[in-house]
C-alpha cells in the first residue's frame, strides 16, 4: 500500500482509533515502509495532539482522556477548520444571542464573525471574548469560573450557574468525538457539564468538528447526536457516517 505522507498519517490516526493501539513494526510491514518512517509520522501526529507515543507504537489521545493545548490545536488542520468556520457564519441567520464554545474551530468561527446588527455573544472562552469584544455591534458576556490552563475556557459551578439564566437563539459547539451511538463527547467531565448546559439553553445547536473527530469517542458525553440541528465537518469525513447522521434528520454538511 503506497501512500503519500498525509494519507499515511490519516490512516495511522484512523487505525489507532479503530483498534485502540498501533504497533510500529506491524504498520511498517502493512504499509511497506521503514520503521523510522512510521516513527517520524507518529512523532508528527503526537505534535498535532492526535496520537500519544507509547513503547513500540502509539494510542489515540481519546483513550487517555488527553487534550492538546489550544495553541497546539490552533496549528492543526487549519484549512479544514477555516472552511468549517466560513460555512458556519452563514448559519447565524437572524440570531440575536449566540453561545460560542471554547476550542480552536469555534475560535476560527469567532474570528470570522463580524455582524452589522446588534448581537449578544456569550462564551466561556477568554480568547474568544478578546476576539469579539472590540467589535462594534457585539455585546460580549464572558462566563465566569475556574480557568483551564490548556484552553483558557471557564468551567465548574460558577459557569453552570451563569448559563442557567440564558436562552440562546444559537449555540456553536465543538467536540473531541462524535458517534451516532454515543453522541458528542469530550475528555473532561467539567467541560462536558458546561457544554451540556449550553445545549440545554439553546433553541438551535450547531456542532463544528473536523473529520478526525467523527467516529471517535472520548470519556464524557454532553449531547446526543440528534441534539444538533446541524453538524459541519470537512470533506474527508466518512460518507457512511454522514449518511447515518442525515438519516435521523441532522443537516450534516461537508465543506
Amino acid at each position: 500500500m503506497e501512500l503519500y505522507a498525509y494519507e499515511r498519517r490519516r490512516w495511522l490516526v484512523d487505525q489507532a482509533r479503530q483498534v485502540g493501539r498501533i504497533d510500529v513494526a506491524e504498520v511498517a510491514r502493512e504499509l511497506t515502509v521503514a520503521k523510522e518512517t512510521v516513527r517520524r509520522d507518529l512523532t508528527a501526529l503526537e505534535a498535532e495532539g492526535l496520537l500519544r507515543r507509547v513503547h513500540g507504537g502509539a494510542i489515540p489521545v481519546e483513550r487517555l482522556g488527553f487534550e492538546g493545548t489550544l495553541a497546539l490545536r490552533n496549528t492543526s488542520r487549519t484549512d479544514e477548520k477555516g472552511r468549517i468556520a466560513d460555512h458556519a457564519i452563514g448559519l447565524v441567520g437572524t440570531a440575536e444571542s449566540i453561545y460560542i464554545d471554547e476550542g480552536s474551530t469555534t475560535q476560527a468561527f469567532a474570528e470570522r464573525l463580524t455582524p452589522r446588527r446588534p448581537l449578544t455573544v456569550v462564551t466561556n472562552s477568554l480568547p474568544i471574548a478578546l476576539v469579539m469584544a472590540p467589535r462594534e455591534a457585539v455585546s460580549v458576556v464572558l462566563i465566569g469560573g475556574r480557568v483551564r490552563g490548556k484552553t483558557l475556557g471557564t468551567i465548574d459551578h460558577w459557569a453552570l450557574r451563569m448559563l442557567e439564566d440564558f436562552v440562546f437563539d444559537l449555540s456553536i459547539l465543538g467536540a473531541n468525538g462524535l458517534t451516532l451511538e454515543r453522541g458528542a463527547t469530550c475528555p473532561d467531565a467539567a467541560v462536558a457539564a458546561v457544554k451540556a448546559r449550553a445545549v440545554g439553553s439553546s433553541r438551535r445547536t450547531v456542532l463544528l468538528t473536523d473529520s478526525s473527530k467523527l467516529g471517535s469517542d472520548s470519556s464524557y458525553r454532553f449531547a446526543q447526536a440528534r441534539d444538533f440541528s446541524t453538524i459541519v465537518t470537512d470533506r474527508s469525513a466518512n460518507e457512511g457516517q454522514i449518511r447515518r447522521l442525515r438519516a435521523i434528520g441532522i443537516e450534516a454538511v461537508m465543506v
